[in-house]
């Protein structure tokens, strides 16, 4: 009986120093640094980005689309007004006219808007595409140098503070890269 007691305690004993010695090591080890990134908003903030952008509104096709859709729009606007104020003045046919040419005018706004739209579009795709591989190779680079452990998309983060955010620092790394030597 006495034996048993002696194996009983010693055990405890070890079992004890063994919890004791991992603890003491889990409280000694980095804890996970986490940061969050918001890709997008950090290619579109670059400098090559804003460039391309800057590029494509001094275009002659933005510039055309624009002015078709602003015509447009004022077109629609003053047919819309002009109905408003004269429609009870005129005939069954002379609304229908009318209402003819808004129709036109109004399909002539979202066709050229859709264009814009379009344009837009294809231009964000060229932009994320030229800068992907340079967002890759920045993202690293940065989650090594500053140890991070766990890097999340911004969009899937309910809330994080400032600090947290690596999204300033990608753009940085980004107009570093994308600069010609």
């Amino acid at each position: 009986m006495k034996g048993n007691r002696f194996n009983f305690w010693g055990l405890m004993t070890v079992i004890t120093l063994i919890s004791s010695i991992s603890l003491a090591t889990a409280a000694e080890t980095q804890p996970a640094k986490i940061a969050v990134v918001d890709a997008r908003v950090a290619i579109f903030s670059s400098d090559a980005a804003q460039s391309a952008l800057k590029t494509f509104r001094e275009s002659i096709v933005f510039i055309t689309l624009k002015a078709k859709y602003e015509n447009s729009f004022a077109k629609y606007q003053f047919l819309a007004k002009t109905a408003e104020t004269k429609r009870l003045t005129w005939s069954p046919e002379k609304l229908a006219e009318h209402q003819k040419q808004m129709s036109n005018a109004k399909d002539n706004v979202e066709i050229a808007f859709q264009k814009i739209t379009t344009e837009q579009k294809e231009l964000e795709q060229k932009v994320l595409k030229a800068l992907a591989p340079l967002v890759e190779q920045a993202i690293n680079e940065i989650v090594n140098e500053e140890g991070i452990s766990i890097l999340l998309r911004a969009e899937s983060v309910l809330t994080a503070s400032p600090e947290a955010s690596i999204t300033a620092k990608l753009a940085d790394r980004i107009d570093a890269k994308s600069k010609p030597e």
